[in-house]
């Protein structure tokens, strides 16, 4: 089983309420995604806490249903 691009945006939306969210299928097997994330969440975080921020809200979906997810995060 894997994630759609839908269900992705859906978990990031959770944890990232004011999240605009582009997710792309880069391999077109809906298991390898790029995520365009922008929220003022990330306001005076690292890019590394931003991404971590990202991947708790994806939670244990990574690494099973979901094998590869490339992050592009920025404040708005």
């Amino acid at each position: 089983m894997t994630l759609s691009a839908q269900e992705i945006t859906k978990l990031i939306k959770k944890k990232i309420p004011d999240a605009i969210i582009e997710v792309n299928d880069i391999k077109g097997d809906n298991n390898h995604y790029h995520a365009k994330i922008i929220s003022q969440k990330f306001k005076g975080l690292s890019k590394l806490k931003q991404h971590k921020m990202v991947y708790e809200a994806i939670g244990s979906h990574m690494g099973t249903t979901l094998h590869a997810l490339m992050l592009t995060t920025s404040e708005s």
